[in-house]
Order: structure tokens, then sequence, then C-alpha cells
């Protein structure tokens, strides 16, 4: 009797699937808000005239405020000759989608603020309050900061244009205030034939205190510049491409420069908090009558013990007889060249933006972008913030994942 072996299949249907790509979906429509600012000092405006006719020209609706570009010189008939629609009223501005502002936002914004809105603006850590983050986080905003916003190359392009204004604008700043008209010691910034050139010290080897090393260096003057990183003292040599006198920041040795000095520029940075304060009161007061210091670290409190904050209507002040300029965002003061710098950085963005269908879809094809949100859908972003105010922290790429 024969006994029924077990067939075992030995073909297989094989079939290809079609493979599953993450396709950038079709392009978007944004209608973009540029409120006047009402912040303290600011002259600013985040896109320029030609900035709103590219984006219009692209099929995007700009709405500006009544005078918003006033103090940078740009006219609202600039503005709509570029094709952005002006509005008088506040209210009007903000019912945008997407609002862009060159100052924080303020407490008189935040009756304004729309549920689910998008705001592009710097968020100037020294003077941000718990209750405002709060209020934000309740109406859902999903929010970008100039200041951490990074390019596809992992740089700051906002921080670096306005830190490049403020360096070099800190020594024409200087070379004004050195005149006799300014009760300066009456000399010229750098120096001529036959006499010995100027004395500058540079406190800081970042972007701000390259460029003013740049300027100065220009001018003629004789340039020293001090920082705790001996890499960014190489770099800033690198960078100018000649030697400089540079120093590691030795309280000694920096009173004795000091002394000496015409010219003192404070240009230290600080990630987190407060500049550190590295110019003692009796370093200043061993300063020659007529030397000018320029503070450009008073955003973030100054590094010379005897810095106060001041304005651009009454930028200076005399302490033991030195002229102290410790006017806080000193790029504002030259708004029209700082409001191209935050145009030629937003513009593109904005653009970019619109053709993959919104931000939402494109922080999820450019990670380098999320660096600069610290709000998501009214949930904070930003350990720092959250560690700083108490508030609850969300990591950002697990609230985009969740949302595909």
């Amino acid at each position: 009797m024969s006994q029924l072996k077990p067939v075992i299949a030995t073909s297989f249907n094989y079939e290809t699937l079609e493979e599953t790509l993450d396709i950038k979906p079709k392009g978007a429509r944004l209608h973009i808000g540029i409120p006047k600012e009402v912040a303290f000092q600011e002259n600013r405006i985040a896109l320029t005239p030609d900035a709103v006719s590219v984006l219009i020209s692209n099929g995007h609706d700009v709405v500006i405020e009544h005078n918003a570009g006033e103090a940078a010189h740009y006219s609202d008939k600039d503005y709509s000759e570029a094709g952005a629609k002006i509005v008088y009223s506040r209210e009007d501005v903000f019912k945008a989608p997407i609002l862009v502002k060159s100052a924080p936002i303020v407490e008189e914004d935040l009756p304004f603020l729309q549920l689910n809105q998008m705001v592009i603006s710097p968020i100037h850590l020294s003077v941000l309050k718990a209750e405002l983050l709060q209020r934000m986080m309740e109406k859902r905003i999903t929010a970008i900061s100039f200041e951490n916003l990074k390019d596809d190359s992992g740089t700051y392009p906002i921080v670096r244009s306005m830190s490049e204004i403020a360096g070099s604008a800190a020594i024409s700043i200087a070379a004004q205030y050195l005149s006799s008209a300014n009760h300066g010691k009456g000399v010229l910034l750098g120096g001529i034939s036959g006499i010995a050139p100027t004395k500058v010290i540079i406190i800081g080897a970042g972007i701000v205190g390259e460029y003013a090393a740049r300027a100065a260096l220009a001018l003629g003057a004789s340039v020293k510049v001090f920082d705790n990183s001996v890499y960014r003292l190489k770099r800033l040599q690198n960078n100018i491409g000649q030697r400089l006198w540079t120093s590691v920041i030795e309280p000694r040795m920096l009173a004795k420069q000091l002394k000496t000095c015409e010219v003192a520029v404070g240009a230290l940075g600080s990630e987190t908090g407060r500049t550190p304060i590295v110019v003692t009161e009796e370093m200043v007061s061993g300063m020659r009558t007529g030397s000018v210091i320029i503070d450009v670290s008073i955003d973030r409190g100054g590094c010379f013990e005897t810095s106060e904050i001041t304005s651009h209507e009454q930028p200076i002040y005399l302490k033991y007889g030195v002229i102290h300029y410790c006017v806080p965002n000193i790029p504002s003061g030259f708004a029209r060249t700082a409001s191209q710098a935050i145009s030629n950085v937003l513009m593109p963005l904005l653009l970019e933006a619109g053709e993959d269908g919104g931000f939402e879809q494109m922080v999820w094809h450019q990670i380098h972008l999320r660096s600069g949100i610290y709000m998501f859908k009214g949930a904070l972003t930003n350990f720092y913030l959250s560690e700083r105010f108490g508030l609850k922290y969300t990591d950002l790429n697990l609230l985009i994942a969740s949302q595909r």
C-alpha cells in the first residue's frame, strides 16, 4: 500500500511593491502680516519692500501696518508698490496666520495674537517674562526666534549679520565720541603719518569682536584683542589674515592695557544668561579721561562693571571721566542696513516654506530649522526657557513625529 508523501511547495510568488516615498505636498499660499513695532527703540523691519515684492510675485499675500517701515526709511508707498496691502489697524495686521516681527512679542501684542498663529521674531532673553510665554502657550502659538534660527550650514545667519553690524558700528561710534565736539580727547581714531596710532582694546573674539577689529585696523588703529578661548583668538587672526596682539583675559594684563587705550569695546557673548563682568569699576577708574567705552554686550547685561543701559536719544554718560556708550540693540541705530540683512534671511525661508506646503512640512524635511522653534502649537520646546521659567518642556522632534 503506497503512502502519500507530503508535498512541499518549492515555488514562491514574489511581487514588487511600490516604494512609498516621503513626497512633498503641493505649495501653500502664505498670508504674512508685518506689524509696526511698539517695542523700546526698535527701528528695523523684518521684510523690505524688495523682499515683499518677491513673495507677492510668488503668489503669497502680505499685509503691513501703516508706517511700519518708517523708522527704516521705507514708506507705505514703497510697500504698496511692491504689492502689499496697507492696513491702519493693529488688529487687522494680527489676523494674518504668519506674523513677522523685528522686535520680540511684548505684552501689548498679546490681546491681538490669534489661536494657532505662527510668529517669527527675536526673543530677547533679558526682558522675557514667564507670563508672556504662558499666554502664548494658551493661544497655541508656534514661534521661531531670530537668535536660534540656523541655516543648512549650521550657522546662525541673523545673529551673524547683526553681530557684523554691531562690531563695525562700535568703531564708527567710538570715532565720533573721541572728537572734541563730543567732549572726547580730540583724537582721530586711527592715525596719520608721524603720529602714533590710536589704541583700541576689544574684549571678545567672536563675530562682533572680529568686525570691530577689522574696522579699527582699516582706520589704522593699533588693536589688541582679549578672549578666554584660544580657538576664537586663532580663528579671528585667520579670518582677518594678519597677526594681531591677542591675549586670554588675565585681569592684571587687561587693567594695564586699559590704562593706555583710547577705546575699549565690550564684545563678549553669552549663550545663556548674563555676560560675565570682566572689567571692574577699579579698572575703569584707571582709564584715561576722555577715553571711550562701547559696551556691545549690554544686551545681555554688559561686561564692564560701570555699564548702565542708555538709549539712542541719550546714548552716553560719563563715569570717572570715561565716556560710556551702552545702547542695547546697536543694529537698530542702523535700521535700513539691519532690515536688509534680516530680510535676506527671512524672504528665502518664507518662499521655501510656501513651496514645501507650509512651515510644518518644512521642519519635517529640514531638521536644521528645528533649533529656531522655541514653541510648537503651544508646547514649549526650548529646554533652557523651560528650566529658567519652570514651565513644562516638550521634545520638538517627538511632537513633529507625532504629527505625521
